[in-house]
């Protein structure tokens, strides 16, 4: 049983309590007991307004299911249902035009276009490696992927393969002369990297292996060199705003064999992360909480670290130092050493007993996570940390799963009440704007309104997104399948309004318009096809599952000039909202082979990510699908899958016995796939007594149900019954 503090008219469990007063407040010249007294307040005042929120929520969706009904068997009428989501206040009415006017942005987000990671805040090791991804080996990211392929001897081998490097370098320079290029010649050749003196300022010059001499093709790409004893060994380019590193070294096995002594070219990769508190970690309990604000607390302390094995050696690893170089001027500079990092906080619907009410009630999540990960922050607000995040004092914090603006106008009086609670400057506390349920996207601008003096983000999180075009429209009729929903009109849409609207309330130069996920981290050749698509349409960030990815992705921020891209599309005409409000219905007889694919592919897919969750506490990794392929999984495809099942059965394509013998079967599958795992529990043969074998059916039986399909109720359930039966099998 956990043991609880009462104070300031809370119950707060010892282990929060203490971590607060011992850690995370210690130094900031906040009182423990004041920041409680500030909790209970903001408890008292705002729950029952969040309360009313999500109960106006569940309203609302009785009413779409009520008219869904009502409309089976007709042809769909795109006006009339407008009219009809108008009349219940579901879509209301656009705003007077307006700019955003948030101020004291850091240049990652207001300035810089380039690849964001999302990581587990749980994982120290994942942490450390996502905010260390501010930098990333282009070498290293081609060698190691399937972006350079295998063919004609290039085989990635244990050891080096110098064919393979070849190869490696020979994209690196091809790369160099599209992004930086020089004004007679190619990088690949160049036989020495050289600085002359031009009137007190360093002009870069390279010697050609024939001789000649070149410069830049555009000398304001050239920002900066270091050297030692008079010794050239980095060398600083930026194009569309992002640095690119040529690091020289010929003592080194790759720079002794390259004319230039070139050893590595690395690129500014990951720009910011996104630090989740929310969809890719399991955080069930006080405990797990702890764990999750620890690791942000040290973060905005400098401190964290993590130790590991790596190839037989222990390794720990620390945040990166910046980066000192000198200006082409002889001036000192500095470039960050790591991505500027954000925090996903949770949504409104979530509620914690790691903190409750004097009566045992459970407070909202989001308002607990607001004030600790806010509180933590002001260690780098007030730069007590041995690193910094944020160089223009502000603290960002991406808030998921809102519905329409009242719900952004309750998170900004939200974060007006810790900013006056810690003493910070009104708007400190940026937020980012999750475009990711179907009524916030039909409302977008007025929520980007709601928040105009302190929005830094938006952007389309197709996964989620998709989950929720599910549910909304559950009682209409069947579902396509889940492939072929991406290629109705309501996605692409859904993904160019997003643009058109963040172009048009101001936020290019001020904030984010971000795009989702890549889900398969070892397809890189695939996501260096697909993910140019993101600067193309207009994002200046776009989520990757690695720091490998980035670095590839960052490449994509070269070839296009996001802030050009952004000003042409403000021309175009605004995406069509009748095509996001046509549901993606299916429109023909599917075979029984059709169908009974889909099923197995969805329940292999909840299962793989649901017995790591509940068994292990695994919030977001690479999870094999049906074929093998792994997958970069969180609370969001469990989402679409669990859902989508859950409106065939509902609408009798497929039966409850027919789900269940797919689920029994699809768990052999994931046991096979799981078994060098000596921590995993197979879930066949005995499904009566695995714990994440009936969470799996629950998510799908009670799919049609749940608000607004969100799958936390059933998983936060059952992965406490697994640490209760665990902690009774440690006390016996």
């Amino acid at each position: 049983m956990a043991h609880y503090i009462e104070t300031s008219g809370l119950r707060i469990d010892a282990r929060l309590y203490r971590l607060v007063e011992d850690e995370i407040a210690l130094g900031t010249g906040i009182d423990p007991n004041s920041f409680w007294d500030a909790l209970s307040k903001v408890v008292a005042d705002l729950a029952p307004r969040n309360r009313a929120l999500l109960d106006h929520r569940d309203r609302l969706q009785r009413r779409i299911d009520d008219w869904c009904r009502a409309q089976r068997g007709k042809a769909f009428d795109v006006g009339e249902y407008k009219a009809f989501l108008t009349q219940v206040g579901y879509l209301v009415s656009e705003r007077e035009d307006f700019q955003i006017c948030s101020a004291n942005v850091d240049r990652e987000i207001s300035s810089i276009s380039g690849p964001q990671l999302v990581v587990p805040l749980d994982n120290p090791r994942y942490v450390l490696n996502a905010a260390n991804a501010r930098w990333g080996s282009l070498y290293d990211a081609l060698y190691g992927t399937d972006v350079v392929p295998e063919s004609d001897g290039a085989e990635k081998g244990e050891g080096y393969n110098p064919r393979r490097g070849a190869k490696v370098i020979a994209y690196a320079e091809a790369f160099l002369d599209e992004a930086v290029g020089l004004a007679g010649g190619k990088f690949s050749e160049v036989a020495a990297y050289e600085l002359k003196d031009v009137n007190g300022t360093k002009r870069l010059a390279v010697q050609l292996k024939d001789g000649r001499e070149a410069g830049l093709a555009d000398g304001r790409k050239f920002v900066g060199y270091r050297e030692a004893a008079g010794e050239l060994f980095e060398v600083i380019f930026r194009n569309n705003g992002l640095h690119i590193r040529v690091i020289i070294d010929r003592a080194h096995p790759i720079g002794k064999a390259h004319a230039a002594g070139v050893k590595d070219v690395v690129l500014e990769a990951a720009v910011t992360t996104i630090q989740d508190c929310e969809d890719s970690v399991a955080a069930v309990d006080a405990g797990d909480k702890v764990r999750v604000y620890r690791n942000w607390t040290s973060l905005m302390k400098g401190t964290l670290t993590a130790s590991f094995e790596k190839g037989g050696r222990e390794m720990q690893r620390c945040l990166n130092a910046d980066i000192s170089f000198t200006a082409p001027n002889g001036e000192s500079r500095t470039l960050p050493g790591r991505s500027l990092m954000l925090v996903r906080n949770v949504g409104l619907h979530m509620y914690t007993d790691a903190v409750t009410t004097m009566a045992g009630e459970e407070i909202p999540e989001g308002f607990l996570d607001a004030m600790v990960t806010a509180l933590a922050a002001l260690h780098d607000l007030r730069r007590s940390g041995t690193v910094v995040n944020s160089r223009s004092g502000s603290v960002y914090i991406v808030k998921p799963k809102q519905h329409s603006a009242e719900e952004v106008a309750a998170t900004v009086e939200l974060f007006e009440r810790v900013e006056a609670a810690l003493g910070l400057k009104r708007n400190t506390l940026k937020i980012g704007i999750m475009d990711e349920e179907r009524r916030l996207t039909v409302n977008l601008e007025q929520a980007i309104g709601a928040a105009r003096e302190r929005v830094v983000f938006i952007n389309t999180g197709f996964l989620d997104r998709t989950g929720d075009e599910i549910h909304t429209s559950m009682e209409l009729g069947p579902m396509a399948p889940k492939t072929a929903i991406k290629n109705y009109p309501w996605l692409g849409a859904y993904e160019d309004r997003n643009v058109d609207i963040g172009i048009a309330t101001g936020l290019p130069g001020k904030a984010q318009i971000g795009k989702g996920m890549w889900t398969m981290p070892d397809e890189m050749r695939k996501m260096m096809d697909a993910k140019q698509a993101h600067p193309e349409a207009g994002a200046n960030t776009a989520w990757v599952p690695s720091p490998t990815a980035a670095t590839l992705h960052a490449l994509h921020y070269h070839r296009v000039d996001v802030c050009k891209k952004q000003a042409a599309l403000a021309q175009r005409r605004r995406a069509d909202l009748d095509a996001i409000l046509t549901p993606p219905l299916l429109d023909r007889a599917l075979s029984s082979a059709e169908i009974q694919s889909e099923l197995d592919n969805n329940a292999q897919g909840i299962l793989g990510y649901v017995v790591r969750w509940v068994d292990q506490g695994i919030g977001c990794s690479k999870v094999p699908d049906i074929h093998d392929t792994a997958l970069m999984e969180d609370r969001a495809t469990l989402r679409i899958s669990s859902q989508h099942i859950a409106n065939w059965l509902h609408h009798g394509i497929v039966s409850r016995a027919q789900v269940i013998e797919t689920f029994k079967r699809m768990a052999g599958i994931v046991d096979r796939q799981n078994c060098g795992d000596q921590n995993y529990r197979n879930m066949a043969p005995n499904f009566d007594q695995s714990i994440a074998f009936k969470a799996a059916l629950d998510l799908v039986f009670t799919g049609w149900q749940s608000a607004n399909g969100y799958t936390e109720a059933v998983l936060h359930t059952c992965r406490r019954q697994i640490k209760a039966a665990s902690r009774g099998r440690t006390r016996t």
